[in-house]
């Protein structure tokens, strides 16, 4: 019997269109525990894992925090947008006539092992205490520090232009938007990152997680 006061991890398959921070109030009402919290922010749009501790595991969030993650999903080549995903509007297209599964490929293999990235404008990230996305909403544009981060691997899993499936395995603190964007710039198109999934976070699997709609079904048979 879990005892979610006490604390506990529990896997959630975040359904697109709620926040990272949804889920949580979600699980709070369903529980009835005040200390909840996600390890790793997972953006509106995108699905998958997204780990939640509760009472005392909530201090092990940082380590959670720290593992690699597995993630898939979609990049659209030709397409260009301020968020560098799909939650803002188009702001420039070019044709992606021309180019080659080899240039793709190439382009790839420029964000394989240890890369520097420019944080996306549209992030959490702090700068003088306020959240970069409300600069970038106002349309104010401020200088980021490039960071260091690993890609494990960067899998080109189908290649249907204008669409890219891939399978990235990257250090914590990896935009895979920064890296959508950056691979239709090197490819001189432009892209963005259609849809992403979370499929692992360690050794901690999607498979192994439970819907917010599955969770709630089984919590209240437990209780009952």
């Amino acid at each position: 019997e879990a005892d979610y006061s006490a604390g506990e991890a529990i896997l959630i398959d975040k359904h697109s269109g709620i926040t990272s921070f949804g889920i949580v109030n979600r699980l709070r009402r369903i529980i009835h525990v005040k200390k909840v919290g996600h390890a790793g922010t997972l953006d509106p749009r995108a699905t998958g894992l997204l780990i939640i501790c509760t009472g005392k595991k909530t201090k092990t969030i940082s380590s959670f925090q720290d593992l690699p993650k597995v993630y898939s999903g979609i990049i659209k080549l030709g397409e260009k947008t301020p968020s560098m995903d799909s939650e803002t509007e188009v702001i420039e297209k070019k044709s992606t006539d021309g180019i080659s599964e080899e240039m793709i490929f190439t382009a790839r293999d420029k964000f394989t092992g240890d890369i520097e990235q420019i944080p996306p404008m549209y992030s959490a990230l702090k700068h003088n205490g306020k959240a970069l996305y409300k600069y970038a909403r106002k349309g104010e544009e401020v200088v980021r520090e490039p960071r260091k981060v690993k890609v494990y691997y960067f899998n080109i899993t189908g290649i249907n232009l204008p669409e890219i499936n891939f399978e990235i395995k990257c250090s914590k603190g990896t935009y895979i938007r920064s890296i959508a964007n950056d691979l239709g710039d090197v490819l001189n198109c432009g892209g963005h990152l259609k849809e992403l999934r979370r499929e692992k976070i360690g050794d901690y699997s999607v498979d192994d997680a439970l819907t917010l709609k599955e969770f709630e079904d089984h919590y209240s048979v437990q209780i009952n």
